[in-house]
């Protein structure tokens, strides 16, 4: 190789077009802080819970280090498929319609992979998780994002999904509860999606990572309403529910002939998730609930104080029904996003996610993650008002 020639040139077109994760870039600058209170990185701040861990410790103790089955073990997936029929109304054959996979972002990567052929359309919505845009792009598809509004809990509006589809939209992408913003949806508006989805013979994924943290009514899933179980691709994990965040265990439920497409990349790549990880999964499905439980209460209160303490030092925040982010509103400062975030981290040392991680609809708005420590909260919220008064 000319050894004048910027190795750069060789990085694909496509990989190179990638930003960096916004969330990621602000956890490394904290890295290097002393002192400062991060409400940036989306992880539980309890320690999974020691049932859980025990059963990783006593898979090594028995020797469990082996690769497993390509979907997983059998003894979970058949767990399970248990969870989703009992908690989000779907039945699935645990031999071949569920497939464990390394966290739910490979099992979002490969089912881009598995589906998209070049220039397939997807539509999701934003503010929306920060692998969405990039994952589909790594998968050769087109992005076509779906603007959701504060005014609408950050709800995606069925008729905003109706006028993006064209006749390249093969996938649509939900993730309800939503991360960055909390938002959740209806019924009667997932049903819309439905039928939309019937109608203009889409394949749905739906990433329902959060749905145990639901904190008003019935968490709603996608994929237990009539029909749409045959052309739904059903994302879950471990990692939020159970504060299993280093485990990086999820998995993927679906029809038969897209599992095995999945598949086929996952062997490809990844071969198969941790035992030890998927040994610690069956004890969380066995024994875990009421670990959750009590965590979502916790999430509760803090949700509570913090969406309020927003609101009183004039960053207008809806309440979130799910998950564990606000999503304030700095436009009344009249700084943008980074500008905020940037100076408050500098300033007062606390981290926050400018919105525009998220897309570009994210614009003057904060990622505030109220999975931590109260009374680190409760100074996070101090220093905020401080910096607020000070502009």
């Amino acid at each position: 190789m000319d050894t004048t020639t910027p190795v750069s040139q060789f990085v694909a077109d496509h990989v190179r077009a990638l930003p960096r994760s916004g969330i990621r870039e602000f956890f490394d600058i904290v890295q290097g802080m002393p002192g400062v209170i991060s409400l940036g990185v989306g992880e539980p701040d309890f320690v999974t819970p020691w049932n859980i861990r025990e059963a990783a410790i006593y898979a090594l103790e028995r020797g469990r280090t082996t690769y497993t089955s390509n979907f997983g073990l059998l003894k979970l997936r058949e767990a399970i498929a248990r969870r989703v029929a009992e908690g989000f109304g779907a039945a699935y054959n645990p031999v071949n319609e569920v497939l464990v996979t390394v966290g739910v972002s490979e099992a979002l990567d490969i089912a881009m992979r598995a589906l998209l052929n070049p220039g397939d359309e997807v539509i999701y919505h934003e503010p929306c998780y920060v692998s969405y845009m990039p994952g589909i792009a790594l998968a050769h598809g087109v992005a076509r994002p779906v603007v959701c509004r504060a005014e609408d809990g950050f709800a995606v509006r069925p008729e905003a999904i109706a006028a993006m589809i064209t006749p390249r939209t093969k996938v649509l992408v939900l993730n309800f509860p939503t991360n960055p913003t909390g938002g959740t949806m209806t019924q009667p508006d997932l049903q819309a999606i439905a039928d939309l989805a019937v109608k203009h013979n889409l394949i749905v994924i739906t990433d329902e990572i959060y749905s145990e943290l639901t904190y008003e009514g019935h968490h709603a899933s996608f994929v237990a309403l009539p029909g749409m179980r045959e052309r739904t691709i059903f994302l879950h994990g471990f990692s939020k529910a159970y504060a299993m965040t280093g485990f990086r265990i999820g998995y993927a439920c679906g029809p038969v002939d897209l599992i095995e497409a999945m598949m086929k990349v996952h062997q490809y790549s990844m071969l198969c998730a941790s035992i030890i990880s998927q040994e610690a999964a069956i004890e969380a499905l066995r024994n875990g609930q009421s670990a959750t439980e009590e965590m979502r209460e916790s999430y509760r209160l803090r949700r509570d104080f913090i969406v309020r303490s927003f609101n009183e030092i004039g960053l207008p925040c809806h309440l979130p029904r799910g998950a564990f982010y606000a999503f304030p509103s700095v436009q009344p400062t009249g700084l943008t996003s980074k500008e905020f975030a940037v100076r408050l981290l500098k300033e007062k040392s606390v981290a926050c996610v400018p919105g525009t991680a998220f897309g570009e609809c994210g614009e003057g708005f904060l990622r505030c993650c109220y999975a931590t420590a109260m009374d680190r909260i409760e100074e996070a919220v101090e220093r905020m008002a401080q910096f607020v008064r000070s502009l």
